[in-house]
């Protein structure tokens, strides 16, 4: 089969660019891909972060990308038509996240559905952007209406997009594939805490720290649980506003000496360190659709706490492979915190997270993408 696949890859860092490459591997051990890809994402002014680039030294790449769209030259959009039409595959597949790609998508979309009868598969990482308005849903809306077939990461988003384009709209749930590979270092517990200078009970918050994750409502629970347990706190990715706000917090709460954090993208091959020494990781998001952070705790048989939005209690089975707590509410978060820690309980969780990663393969979500199996969780 042949296939185009479009989005980010590396040097583009961020999960969106993992999983387009880690697909693209798996794609092409069974198919002839087509991997198209950006020169340029967003201009500085619209990405928060200090550099949208990979700085891994061992990053996650493929080979033969065709570097053809700027999201800001249209000339580039009418290329990336040019190579698909030359290409004539039998499907093509890209990503959705945000209404920035609405342009550039619905240009390409359209243009090639005119000449080619190619299916078009959408993974919509977001149906609709987080904090989004009713002009970004109504940009989703003209984007997603261009699919044949679309595959999201949970049955929450699945509802939406039927919200969005009707009930009839040809929509699959899938599971959201692991992140294990992305680090090839493993640690022991031990060796991860002597190298990062860390002692008692680890919790991890892993990711762009952003309002709709949850962080104030973690840091709100902290007190409570060094009430009963020596906790650290791990705060690791990089804030994409002002951190004053929970620096604050963390003042006024007195924990600052149990909290650390790492403001920064971590690469690769760090990323296995800070897993490694936590005992759990904990996502106390307020909203969501999907999230990969899950996916990366399973791949390092760390169990997971986090809220009941999105796709989170599909992934996290409350009182198997970690707990389920409602959104904001910081004092059940903390009593969540509490039992998991419990060594049998851990050591439970964290056998059964073992057993989580091995049912989430790249080579079946290809399957999927691909239309060999229609396989919904």
């Amino acid at each position: 089969m042949r296939i185009v696949l479009i989005g980010p890859t590396y040097p583009f860092r961020g999960g969106i660019a993992h999983y387009t490459t880690l697909l693209c591997r798996a794609l092409r051990e069974n198919h002839d891909v087509k991997f198209i890809s950006f020169k340029r994402q967003y201009p500085d002014i619209l990405f928060p972060g200090k550099s949208d680039r990979d700085s891994s030294r061992s990053p996650v790449k493929v080979n033969d990308v065709d570097y053809i769209i700027d999201s800001l030259n249209p000339l580039t959009w009418l290329t990336a038509v040019h190579a698909v039409k030359k290409y004539r595959p039998d499907k093509i597949v890209l990503p959705w996240w945000v209404a920035f790609w609405t342009p550039q998508f619905w240009t390409i979309l359209t243009m090639v559905k005119r000449h080619l009868k190619s299916e078009v598969v959408i993974i919509c990482h977001n149906v609709v952007e987080h904090e989004a308005s009713f002009m970004k849903k109504m940009a989703s809306k003209v984007v997603l209406s261009k699919a044949d077939r679309l595959i999201t990461h949970s049955r929450k988003e699945t509802r939406r997009l039927k919200d969005l384009l009707g009930k009839s709209v040809n929509a699959l749930t899938a599971f959201h594939p692991t992140y294990a590979g992305l680090s090839d270092k493993r640690y022991s517990k031990e060796e991860a805490r002597e190298r990062l200078g860390l002692s008692g009970s680890v919790l991890l918050f892993f990711g762009f720290v952003r309002d709709y994750k949850g962080l104030g409502v973690l840091l709100d629970a902290m007190p409570m649980v060094l009430k009963d347990k020596d906790v650290r706190l791990l705060i690791v990715g990089e804030f994409w506003k002002d951190k004053k706000e929970y620096l604050e917090k963390i003042e006024y709460s007195g924990i600052s000496s149990k909290v650390r954090i790492v403001d920064e993208y971590v690469p690769n091959e760090e990323i296995g360190i800070y897993f490694a020494a936590a005992d759990l990781v904990v996502q106390p998001y307020i909203s969501a659709s999907g999230s990969g952070i899950s996916q990366i705790a399973y791949g390092f048989d760390r169990p997971v706490i986090a809220t009941d939005v999105g796709s989170l209690p599909e992934v996290v089975e409350d009182g198997v492979n970690g707990r389920i707590v409602e959104p904001g509410d910081a004092g059940g978060l903390a009593e969540a915190i509490l039992e998991s820690l419990d060594p049998h309980t851990l050591s439970r969780f964290s056998l059964n997270a073992a057993k989580t990663k091995e049912k989430f393969s790249w080579g079946k979500m290809a399957e999927i993408v691909s239309g060999e199996v229609d396989n919904t969780r």
